[in-house]
């Protein structure tokens, strides 16, 4: 289970249906504040989750924007946090400076993909390890400022990214973000018959614990989770079972 950040003007944010214009700060039960480093440390502290995706969707927005700088380095630093960052990063040179400063993986959105040949190129370039892809849908259909990319069927662009060497990849409708729909289960089989050999991550609307289980015996290797957590749907209790649960098949 991987807690998402998304940031806003510098504040943490409650991403809904990738609308954000209409986005407010975060409200949480797991603590008072929308400080990022805050929010970080419950996830850590709380949950026991160590592994945070951060999304800085001013830079997203404009990946000449370095309103987060500071923050993201402060949660970089942070003990036992590992940070998985979506900040706009389209290119081999933006991953590496990243990767430099210390990020855990660097996540590359389709969304803010806008050159053909970075598909092949940054898995080329750097450890597939410290790397993930986000195919950013939207009811069915890809984001993608590349045109290529965004003319693509999910299918197509699945066999796409194992064939350029990309090893992780995301599955995120944004349409479903923080809607408490749950996540699309046909689109989890196709990418699992296209991809049998590429670790899955799946967010978009994640519902509570039962839906943890299913996409896991559905064969995903991790889910990006925001609202669930904040509002109480998962919570500490599930996270203890849903790890031993995890630590008993492996036996």
């Amino acid at each position: 289970m991987i807690p998402v950040i998304d940031l806003m003007n510098n504040q943490a944010v409650h991403a809904a249906a990738g609308e954000r214009k209409d986005y407010k700060p975060v409200q949480s039960l797991l603590c008072r504040s929308s400080d990022p480093l805050e929010i970080a440390g419950a996830f850590r502290d709380t949950l026991g989750l160590d592994e945070i995706y951060v999304a800085d969707l001013d830079a997203i927005r404009d990946r000449h924007s370095k309103r987060h700088g500071d923050t993201i380095g402060k949660l970089v630093a942070r003990e036992k946090i590992r940070v998985l960052l979506d900040a706009g990063i389209s290119g081999p040179e933006s991953v590496g400076r990243w990767l430099d400063l210390g990020i855990h993986k660097a996540v590359v959105g389709s969304e803010t993909l806008d050159d053909w040949s970075a598909l092949r190129d940054i898995p080329a370039a750097f450890d597939g390890s410290r790397l993930v892809f986000s195919l950013d849908c939207r009811n069915g259909k890809i984001l993608s400022k590349c045109p290529e990319l965004a003319a693509m069927p999910p299918a197509e662009a699945f066999k796409h990214l194992e064939s350029s060497g990309w090893r992780e990849i995301i599955l995120l409708d944004l349409a479903r973000v923080g809607s408490g729909m749950g996540i699309d289960r046909s689109w989890i089989v196709q990418a699992q018959a296209s991809l049998p050999g590429l670790t899955l991550l799946a967010g978009g609307g994640i519902t509570g614990p039962e839906e943890l289980k299913e996409l896991h015996s559905l064969g995903i290797s991790g889910v990006l989770v925001a609202t669930a957590l904040h509002n109480g749907a998962i919570g500490p209790q599930h996270i203890r079972a849903l790890t031993l649960s995890r630590l008993l098949s492996r036996k």
